[in-house]
């Protein structure tokens, strides 16, 4: 990831820039579901019980957002550059954590990256798209299936009217730009032919 493509991706998509985390990954360096740290806090801070999602057709399975983070060279963390270093470098950790031995993601996450930041987590959720076909999985699952690093960098597309991009207006988008337009039972069907 390029400061170009975190330019590309706020200018052109606008909603959040997030990363994702396969969940071997997670599990090897230790992250979190937000929705947990929320759950464990409201002892403590009552007002985020009440904040707790019990929204059944959003959160049946868990919301996948996970800590923010900052890579610790940057300054704010909010610039193209600050974030594209961000998400570069946490992807190699990911590579890494799925490389070696539980417990040394842990140790590099804190080495490199501090909390809070400017990159968004987002845990895929176990079995991928077996359990859940969020935005999350399906990116998670297209990087899979390209041989590439599992991690995925995705921002929802926003219309004009501050909306969601409906399906026919990112179609459009992908149109004009000689864009490759996937649905997510594309990906799907590829990945369980890819899988299985």
């Amino acid at each position: 990831v390029t400061p170009d493509i975190v330019r590309f991706l706020r200018k052109d998509a606008g909603g959040l820039i997030c990363t994702t985390v396969p969940s071997e990954a997670r599990e090897r360096i230790g992250l979190p579901f937000l929705s947990e740290l929320l759950g464990e806090a409201a002892a403590r801070h009552p007002v985020l019980a009440k904040t707790l999602s019990t929204s059944a057709a959003y959160d049946a399975i868990a919301s996948p957002f996970s800590i923010t983070i900052n890579h610790r060279d940057t300054r704010t963390g909010i610039t193209d550059g600050d974030r594209a270093k961000t998400i570069a470098r946490f992807s190699a950790l990911v590579g890494e954590a799925l490389r070696q031995e539980n417990g040394w993601g842990m140790e590099a996450l804190g080495r490199e990256f501090r909390s809070p930041g400017h990159v968004i987590l987002l845990n895929a959720a176990d079995g991928l798209l077996s359990r859940r076909r969020g935005h999350t999985e399906l990116s998670t699952a297209l990087v899979t299936m390209a041989g590439l690093i599992p991690s995925a960098t995705i921002c929802e597309m926003m219309a004009d009217d501050g909306r969601a991009r409906s399906k026919e207006g990112a179609k459009e988008y992908a149109e004009a730009r000689n864009l490759v337009f996937l649905e997510g039972l594309d990906v799907v069907e590829a990945w369980q032919s890819w899988s299985g």
